[in-house]
């Protein structure tokens, strides 16, 4: 009983707090997952992303993470924006209008794993928010908040994939929701819309062709030339796989404050952008994620579209 009613606890405090859905499944070594993430790093999809080599026992099992781990709370958060750039724009990904989501969300995760010790008792345990060695799409698929696209991103059938997911990992039994089916069917509308191609067959993407990739995490000094031509005007991430995905015409605004849209960034023109100098980078990503590309890495990708 108390499975249930810790469990029950903890979801009705996540949505209080704005989390948009929270599932929970049993902490355990992810079998399924362990020869798809081999082979995924054997064919180097993951570029020059050499830390996804790192902890490949962590990734795959929680309980290595926090001992005697029992149960992963995963959690949605959306940032669907109301508002977005005009088509006259380098392109930003919607992720990055408003505030660096990894603070939003370790705020909401400290406050809901505070009201677990006080509600429920001293309860060991790990938040995290995309950095860290956590599938937290897999955990998100075990615990019933969607199934994982041909484009590789969770897909929640009543939300579409514009979302954030985050993990608490506890050595608290709790009561486990199971997983749902996997609806994408036929459709192939985010293999056939990939500007590089980086969908190379349904389910597996291989990191080193995808736009967000390219422009965020690839480090060099300049961008390979085989796709100057097919960045699609993006500049920061990518949405596209997701803009035609058929289950995101479900997508609703979101109502958080902070990831609310930084009114100058969705004014800006390409010759803005063309234009843009450090001081006004800083100003206007002061409490972006679009930090992470430096301004010398935002120059790049501006100029590699340019060429």
């Amino acid at each position: 009983m108390n499975r249930e009613r810790y469990s029950q606890l903890i979801k009705s405090k996540a949505y209080d707090l704005g989390f948009m859905y929270c599932g929970i499944s049993k902490a355990g070594f992810l079998e399924e997952e362990a020869p798809r993430l081999e082979q995924w790093l054997k064919d180097n999809r993951n570029g020059k992303m050499g830390y996804m080599e790192n902890h490949f026992d962590k990734r795959l099992n929680p309980t290595l993470l926090v001992d005697d781990a029992k149960s992963v709370v995963s959690l949605l958060l959306n940032y669907f924006p109301e508002e977005q750039q005009s088509d006259d724009s380098f392109k930003v990904s919607k992720y990055a209008y408003g505030a660096d989501y990894h603070n939003v969300i370790k705020d909401k995760l400290k406050e809901l794993y505070q009201f677990i010790q006080t509600e429920i008792g001293e309860v060991g345990g790990r938040m995290f928010v995309d950095s860290a060695p956590v599938m937290d799409k897999a955990w998100a698929k075990k615990s019933g908040l969607g199934w994982i696209g041909k484009n590789s991103n969770l897909i929640h059938p009543k939300e579409g994939s514009f979302f954030f997911i985050a993990e608490l990992i506890l050595d608290l039994e709790l009561q486990e929701d199971g997983p749902i089916k996997d609806y994408c069917g036929r459709c192939t509308r985010c293999i056939d819309a990939c500007p590089t191609e980086a969908i190379v067959e349904p389910y597996v993407v291989d990191g080193s062709k995808c736009i967000s990739y390219l422009t965020i995490e690839l480090k060099d000094a300049l961008i390979p030339g085989a796709f100057h031509d097919k960045m699609d005007n993006w500049i920061f991430g990518c949405d596209v796989c997701q803009d035609v995905c058929p289950w995101n015409r479900f997508a609703k605004a979101h109502q958080e404050p902070a990831f609310m849209p930084n009114g100058q960034l969705l004014g800006m023109r390409k010759t803005d952008w063309k234009e843009l100098t450090e001081e006004v980078f800083r100003e206007l990503f002061r409490n972006s994620a679009v930090k992470r590309t430096k301004y010398s890495g935002l120059i790049r990708n501006i100029r590699t579209i340019q060429e």
